[in-house]
């Protein structure tokens, strides 16, 4: 039993398209001078009639020869069939001639992009977000991306709109467009926007992990895609922001723990100072503190050197008589 379950390259036979526009040259030379000669014989009251019906045949053979030209560039094919049998998938680029009498599908094996618009999703902690990718594709397997999804394009305007592979691809396009929605669902409901919501520093997020998303968005995409014969070679998120409803909340949150982080760091400074100040007044014994003017020194340092405004010192002069 012949299997047709994937494509194959197609092994039938097909000639030089320029050996056959000579050959179909002469076929017309020799239809036009078997038709006059026929006129002539007749003429001269000579038997004709063989002259005729060649002539007829030769007009046939030299219609059905305009019929079988076909020229194919690099990274495109032609899925062949012959009255509904995949015969095989024709890849030689260049000038030839293939049967007229088969069906032929012309498709695109050009890598292409998709810029998928921005939509609204939740990620894993519930919060609304909009993420947008592009995804850049290609066809892998002629058989499956023919025959596995729907991508018939005969009601299009005109015969030669249906056969095209613009038609095609833009059918292919529609259907990765879909998928690509869908993978995107499911991964930005896999993580968190940032660290902020989970509390975990080491949990990759959608803005901090951006080559491992990248890397599972591709792989559900092709996943996704295996059906129809298409290979997605790259898939990246292009865009990523707080949905509007939420995007003034998340700014003032991001500024207090931008806040926070900067206190802490004032606060570990000044503390270091202090101690600093206090380790060299007592290794070069400036002066002698006891305990209770050591908690005063303290508390005057540390608010001078966390302090949002300037400190405006006051000199003591001693005391008055």
């Amino acid at each position: 039993m012949e299997r047709t379950d994937k494509e194959f390259e197609f092994k039938g036979g097909y000639l030089n398209g320029f050996l056959m526009i000579f050959i179909d040259i002469l076929l017309w030379c020799l239809t036009v001078f078997c038709f006059i000669s026929g006129i002539v014989e007749s003429e001269l009251g000579h038997s004709c009639a063989y002259l005729f019906v060649l002539s007829a045949l030769l007009l046939i053979a030299s219609i059905i020869c305009c019929c079988g030209f076909s020229m194919l560039e690099p990274n495109q094919a032609k899925v062949m069939t012959f009255f509904g049998r995949y015969v095989g998938t024709f890849r030689k680029t260049g000038f030839y001639w293939l049967n007229p009498f088969m069906g032929v599908k012309n498709v695109s094996l050009r890598a292409r992009n998709l810029n998928a618009e921005p939509i609204k999703v939740n990620d894993k902690m519930g919060n609304p977000i909009l993420i947008g990718l592009v995804v850049v594709w290609r066809l892998k397997d002629t058989y499956k991306a023919i025959f596995d999804i729907d991508t018939d394009v005969s009601n299009a305007a005109g015969s030669q709109v249906g056969n095209s592979s613009t038609a095609r691809m833009n059918k292919f396009e529609k259907f990765v467009a879909v998928q690509s929605d869908s993978a995107l669902r499911e991964v930005a409901g896999m993580y968190a926007y940032d660290n902020e919501d989970t509390k975990e520093d080491e949990t990759i997020t959608l803005r901090s992990g951006a080559a491992e998303i990248n890397d599972v968005l591709t792989t559900k995409l092709n996943e996704r895609l295996a059906m129809a014969g298409l290979e997605v070679t790259e898939a990246r998120i292009n865009y990523l922001a707080y949905a509007p409803e939420i995007a003034a909340v998340m700014l003032r949150r991001q500024q207090a723990a931008a806040i926070i982080t900067a206190r802490e760091k004032i606060v570990d400074g000044a503390v270091s100072m202090v101690k600093m100040a206090l380790d060299k007044l007592k290794e070069e014994n400036v002066v002698e503190l006891d305990t209770e003017k050591k908690a005063a020194m303290v508390s005057n340092l540390l608010v001078v050197l966390c302090a949002d405004e300037p400190a405006h010192p006051v000199v003591n002069s001693g005391a008055q008589n």
